[in-house]
């Protein structure tokens, strides 16, 4: 160990005949209604943002998801977020009812056709997540009736909001122990309403 270099190796041993692996001892907690809302909450800080372009088409964004095992993209020109779409954008009824009133080809529909724009989106302030309970974001949810809502966190210094994470009721189902994979807003809420039941 030298003045330039105060690291060393680490002492070391062979590998004993009939070592094991360890297997997972922790379960992993149980998440509940009462559970903090950051438990729930996708934070893209850890876990790399699903994103599309605003000119790929509807086969893309489908492709994306299903890749990343999401159900939202956020679409992105260089560093701008421009909106979100979701697979119920575009496998749901949307397209169909878009590609007859408008006299298009599918393939000719693009992200930016059936994307929900920036400006019309809500988010929620991760400063008030960080304070806030799993129910109180389902009960969010159901009262938009969607399956998403995003987190905002807006820096103090700058002034500046960056989308932080994403809710996603399908991933609240699952954590809450149920296998919750649907477009229908209301089943969704339903089987989670019925886990709110039960805990209390």
């Amino acid at each position: 160990m030298t003045a330039e270099n105060p690291h060393k190796p680490l002492p070391s041993h062979k590998a004993a005949p009939g070592t094991g692996l360890q297997q997972v001892t922790e379960a992993a907690p149980k998440v509940t209604m009462s559970s903090s809302a950051l438990c729930v909450m996708t934070d893209f800080r850890k876990v790399p943002v699903a994103t599309v372009g605003p000119d790929a088409t509807l086969g893309q964004a489908t492709d994306e998801m299903i890749a990343r095992g999401v159900r939202l993209l956020i679409v992105v020109e260089g560093e701008r977020v421009l909106g979100l779409i979701t697979a119920r954008d575009t496998q749901g009824e949307r397209p169909v009812q878009i590609v007859r009133e408008r006299g298009l080809r599918f393939d000719d529909l693009r992200v930016r056709d059936l994307m929900a724009p920036l400006e019309t989106m809500d988010l929620l302030e991760l400063s008030r997540v960080m304070h806030a309970e799993v129910g109180d974001v389902v009960a969010t949810l159901k009262n938009w009736g969607r399956q998403h809502a995003l987190v905002g966190e807006t820096d103090p210094v700058a002034g500046v909001t960056r989308i932080r994470g994403v809710f996603s009721a399908t991933q609240i189902g699952r954590q809450l122990g149920l296998p919750v994979q649907t477009f229908d807003v209301a089943r969704t809420f339903a089987d989670i309403q019925a886990v709110l039941t039960k805990e209390y």
